[in-house]
């Protein structure tokens, strides 16, 4: 309402200027007709130079409510582009894991902030200037019109040409708009996924071929833009042939009815001022119409985002320790992304403060028991207990706060040593992080570093081996104090004397937990309580050491073809 208002002050004293430039203009031109130019200046100096403060005073005051107009709209144009952000990048946090493989990286990253703009610009200096049109035309449509009617007719004749000419760019340029936008979020998401994953592109010598790829995305965007380009440098120019096109018609109009004396000579100063004004109103119609379109473009990107609906929620809010005793029910889970069955009708039972450990060979379902555990997805069939409770009913943030979970894929923030470890618990001291440090055997690793747990790792921790990087993630995991701990074998790239240090840290460590370790690799260093053999998502073994040494199948082999390669 403030900017509103703003607005309106701003142009009613705007157009209050041209009014007084028009008695100044007929009173000279009156005195001037029977007084000497000397007469004049000695006579009516006072005069002329008040009309010249009337005409500072309402361009001050206009200035000073366009300033306010300005605070106001962009202001709040910004505030509400920071809420948008900010509801935005919450709504993605809430979404599971089949929603972050579905869509690309770039592309949100687009919405969040490309399209993010766009709107902004709609609520801020197109809502501004788009106020300024209306009221402007309004007043000083009013104001031509007060003068003189026949006058104003002609001034104004070509504007109706200029609203069919608007109406039909604008349905193009949303077209070519929404184009656009699309055609940078795919842009973003190319860059996206080389940048994540440069190693792999320079490992394989495939920068070119990426390069070409991208160049020709990067035409097809030029070529876009372009088209959008053509059609604004159409419509301003036609915009400004027919602003000019109403100034002719108003010097010639004018010059016939001052001939007749129906008008005075400073009504067509006046009428050339109005017009003047109306100038870059009429021309940002096409800008604004521009930025409108492309914001219905974006906010229509936006809205699609915001509507769909996270398919995991939080049921409740119970903040509670767990004793840890975890039930797979008949648990059947198909990726909804992929439809790949990666679990059929999976049971098992882990007491709490045990240890259970996961087999099998590549893709036969073990991550995949981690992840339904922290529920990054929902069964599709089955139940899972939490101390019997399913999943399902408990406090989504409490379980995943009270599992510390180590995956294969190990990511670090670009950030310090000691604040990556420090992410697992936000007001651990420092004797904490160093502890958990030597727990998960990278202490020394850090000593060495020149600037020791202050050191910045890099962007997913690119400064760090791959061992390294494993071994800050279990320490990140453990300084959490869990009740259950997932490790999805996170050992993969350590040495036989790194492993074996690790592990006798472990057992120490997960005496009192319940545990599930998914690994390629048998240990004869944790003791574990049960293990599960996963085959094509099914259990194919069950038992304990003891009991599936005894047995033939993929546990013996497994432990026959390790025995063998150790000698």
């Amino acid at each position: 309402m403030l900017g509103t208002l703003f607005v309106g002050l701003s142009n009613l004293f705007l157009v209050m200027v041209p009014r007084q430039i028009r008695k100044a203009l007929d009173f000279i031109l009156d005195k001037t007709a029977n007084a000497e130019a000397n007469e004049l200046i000695d006579n009516y100096n006072g005069a002329i130079l008040k009309f010249a403060a009337v005409v500072i005073g309402l361009s001050l005051l206009m200035g000073l409510f366009l300033y306010l107009m300005r605070k106001t709209l962009i202001v709040m144009s910004r505030l509400i582009e920071y809420d948008m952000r900010k509801e935005l990048y919450d709504h993605y946090q809430k979404f599971d894991f089949a929603f972050f493989k579905i869509n690309k990286t770039g592309d949100l990253m687009a919405r969040i902030s490309e399209d993010v703009s766009k709107v902004r610009m709609y609520l801020g200096p197109a809502l501004m200037y788009g106020l300024t049109v209306l009221m402007l035309f309004t007043f000083v449509i009013f104001s031509m019109f007060q003068v003189n009617s026949k006058l104003a007719l002609y001034s104004l004749l070509p504007l109706p040409f200029l609203s069919l000419s608007i109406y039909y760019v604008s349905s193009i340029i949303h077209k070519r708009s929404d184009l656009i936008q699309k055609q940078i979020a795919k842009l973003s998401s190319i860059s996206q996924e080389v940048y994540s994953g440069i190693r792999v592109v320079k490992s394989y010598v495939k920068e070119n071929q990426f390069l070409d790829y991208f160049d020709k995305q990067s035409e097809d965007y030029r070529l876009k833009s372009l088209d959008l380009a053509k059609v604004n440098a159409l419509f301003f120019p036609l915009m400004i042939l027919l602003v000019s096109l109403s100034t002719l018609l108003t010097i010639y109009i004018g010059g016939l009815l001052v001939a007749k004396d129906e008008i005075s000579a400073g009504n067509i100063a006046e009428f050339v001022i109005y017009i003047n004004y109306l100038t870059w109103p009429i021309t940002s119609i096409g800008w604004i119409a521009s930025i409108i379109q492309q914001a219905e473009a974006s906010q229509k990107r936006i809205n699609e985002m915001l509507q769909i609906k996270p398919g995991i929620t939080n049921p409740v809010s119970d903040p509670i320790k767990f004793d840890g005793t975890i039930e797979f029910k008949n648990v059947s889970f198909r990726y909804p992304d992929t439809g790949v069955l990666a679990l059929n009708n999976v049971s098992f039972k882990l007491e709490s403060g045990k240890k259970l450990a996961v087999l099998g060979r590549t893709a036969s379902g073990k991550s995949t028991i981690a992840d339904l555990l922290l529920r990054f997805y929902d069964v599709s069939e089955g139940n899972i207990l939490v101390d019997g409770k399913d999943i399902s009913s408990l406090d989504i943030n409490n379980l995943r706060e009270r599992i510390a979970y180590v995956p294969q894929n190990v990511f670090l923030f670009s950030d310090t040593i000691g604040k990556n470890i420090k992410f697992g618990k936000q007001n651990a001291s420092e004797s904490e992080i160093t502890k958990y440090a030597q727990k998960a055997a990278i202490e020394q690793d850090i000593i060495e570093l020149p600037e020791q747990f202050n050191t910045v790792i890099g962007e997913r921790g690119v400064t760090l081996s791959g061992g390294q990087k494993q071994r800050l993630s279990i320490a990140r995991a453990l300084i959490k104090n869990p009740d259950i701990v997932i490790l999805d074998d996170c050992l993969s790239a350590l040495d036989a004397n790194t492993e074996h240090k690790i592990l006798s840290y472990l057992e120490d460590e997960l005496g009192d937990k319940t545990s599930i370790i998914i690994t390629h690799r048998i240990s004869n260093l944790i003791d574990f309580d049960k293990i599960i053999v996963l085959d094509h998502g099914k259990v194919a073994q069950e038992g304990t050491h003891e009991e599936l040494i005894e047995i033939e199948g993929y546990y013996k082999q497994l432990l026959k073809s390790q025995y063998e390669s150790n000698n």
